[in-house]
């Protein structure tokens, strides 16, 4: 049997191995990965700025300065970085998360609506909302390395998976493009509802929708054939079929809930995605755009761009919560956790 050590030794191997768990802790590779500020980044863009909400109180905690009407936001995989699109200064502003300051801004060369970040590969591919075009950004060199033709006043923009394609809505030509970056060429086409916008692929790879703002529907893509496989079509109790102009999508993790934004009818949508049933719908606010689910998926964070405010929705409960002022035409959402 070990002979018990002097309390003095016993006292000092206990802190020494404290500390070393401590060390231990602070070196752990997933620590520093994991921290999230929780804080709430919306883009505004008539006052061209970017509020920054306490996640607890919903206290502004701060209001950056960018260029020019802010829109679309991704930040990079360890969420250093918030990448902002600012279409009027034809840029993406880049925001350090922990000093909440613009460090960094990529020209564009034409004005920049959505965009998705593919760090894998290194680039940025933007769709210039005014330049008819696809501009894919090499992020090390800050430079545009390649100009896509696309339909007039191309938005929403998703990456395959794989990388080795990219699909891209045409607003006034009513098309989804699928893009080969590679070839720097649109391969395919497929005609989807008036005004198409933004997307959400269904977790299993399978489909990929879209709404189509004009035509008050969500067109579904199927991915393996790349042809229209349905639409949804939404219609609030006591609205008119014309205020009906869904634009934002999102979706749970599970694939079971989509959440479509209905614009000047000022609800959203709740939809089941196997059955393609509207289940619900939501009253927010005026031209609800914009909408971000959180991660825990319990509440959901809808930019109303004629309310100059965001509504919070609790998914649970299907009711909104509270509406919290941020600035003048408030055009989506991003959560740093």
């Amino acid at each position: 049997m070990e002979e018990p050590l002097p309390f003095s030794f016993r006292g000092l191997r206990l802190v020494t191995t404290m500390l070393l768990a401590g060390l231990s802790s602070a070196l752990a590779p997933n620590e520093a990965m994991a921290a999230r500020t929780g804080l709430i980044f919306v883009s505004n863009e008539k006052t061209n700025n970017l509020i920054v909400l306490d996640p607890k109180t919903l206290a502004i905690v701060k209001d950056i300065k960018v260029s020019r009407r802010p829109r679309d936001m991704h930040f990079n995989a360890d969420h250093s970085l918030l990448y902002v699109a600012c279409g009027d200064d034809d840029v993406i502003d880049v925001i350090d998360v922990a000093s909440l300051t613009v460090v960094r801004k990529i020209a564009t060369g034409a004005s920049p609506e959505t965009f998705a970040l593919d760090e894998a590969r290194n680039r940025l591919y933007i769709a210039n909302e005014e330049g008819s075009s696809l501009s894919v950004i090499d992020l090390s060199q800050g430079i545009s390395i390649q100009e896509i033709p696309t339909g007039a006043e191309p938005e929403g923009v998703f990456v395959h998976e794989d990388g080795k394609s990219i699909y891209v809505t045409s607003e006034v030509g009513d098309l989804v493009h699928l893009i080969d970056p590679e070839n720097g060429a649109v391969m395919r086409d497929v005609v989807v509802g008036t005004r198409p916008r933004r997307f959400a692929p269904t977790p299993d790879g399978k489909e990929l929708w879209v709404t189509t703002e004009m035509s008050g529907e969500v067109w579904i893509i199927d991915r393996a054939t790349f042809t229209a496989g349905g639409k949804i079509s939404f219609l609030p109790p006591g609205m008119r079929k014309t205020d009906v102009t869904p634009v934002g999508i999102a979706m749970t993790r599970d694939g079971k809930t989509a959440f479509v934004t209905l614009g000047h009818a000022g609800h959203i949508a709740f939809v089941d995605v196997a059955t393609r049933n509207v289940l619900a719908y939501v009253l927010v606010g005026k031209r609800s755009w914009g909408i971000t689910l959180s991660k825990d998926e319990k509440t959901l964070y809808v930019a109303n761009g004629l309310g100059d405010d965001v509504t919070l929705v609790d998914v649970a409960s299907r009711k909104a919560t509270r509406s919290v002022p941020v600035g003048r035409i408030p055009w989506g959402v991003a959560i740093d956790e």
